[in-house]
């Protein structure tokens, strides 16, 4: 894809968040490619799919419940994700990036699919996107200082410090915890 392609692609896709993402939603997607952009420089990952990522990864995130059943009936997605937006998003967002946009690159796709949770194997691209999602500068949860510190030195301790924080909130919670999570975690422990 050329220069010109990908901006009217990435116009395309500007476009369509603007009339599918509240406000609140789009601001913190904007601010995700954004952060993803400035790591993916640092680690030399290709700038263009980064910017795809980042600005698709959120996409299905303002969806309500009926459409939420609805797409996972229709993309034949496990049934533990029809009540659960947090989980499904991601999932029903792959989908659509392929859909809406053409969007074929698997390191791409498995970016936006596991942004919320993670997963064994990530990618540097998957890495960025999902701790950009987790740090951008909107975030304003317990313990995100600390992850960002830990992201500022490491992108790997970026990583195992957001999946340890969700882990600990999961199970504080008493939440479902997506065993994607938990394999990311031991994952790069183990890889250390």
């Amino acid at each position: 894809m050329d220069s010109m392609e990908h901006k009217n692609l990435i116009n395309r896709i500007d476009k369509y968040l603007k009339t599918c993402l509240k406000d609140k939603r789009y601001r913190h997607t904007l601010s995700v490619r954004d952060l993803a952009l400035e790591m993916a420089e640092r680690e030399g990952v290709d700038l263009r799919n980064t910017e795809l990522a980042a600005l698709l990864h959120d996409m299905a995130r303002n969806i309500d419940d009926i459409e939420l059943k609805t797409y996972v009936k229709n993309l034949c997605l496990d049934e533990r994700y029809a009540d659960n937006i947090n989980l499904a998003h991601s999932k029903i967002a792959r989908e659509l990036a392929e859909i809406e946009f053409g969007i074929d690159d698997e390191d791409i796709l498995n970016a936006i699919s596991y942004h919320t949770t993670g997963r064994a194997g990530m990618s540097t691209l998957e890495k960025i996107i999902f701790l950009a999602d987790a740090i951008e500068p909107g975030r304003t949860y317990l313990g995100v200082d600390n992850i960002r510190q830990k992201a500022r030195t490491s992108i790997d301790e970026g990583c195992l410090a957001s999946l340890q924080n969700t882990i600990s909130y999961v199970k504080s919670k008493n939440e479902y915890l997506d065993s994607d999570t938990q394999d990311a975690y031991k994952d790069i422990k183990e890889k250390k």
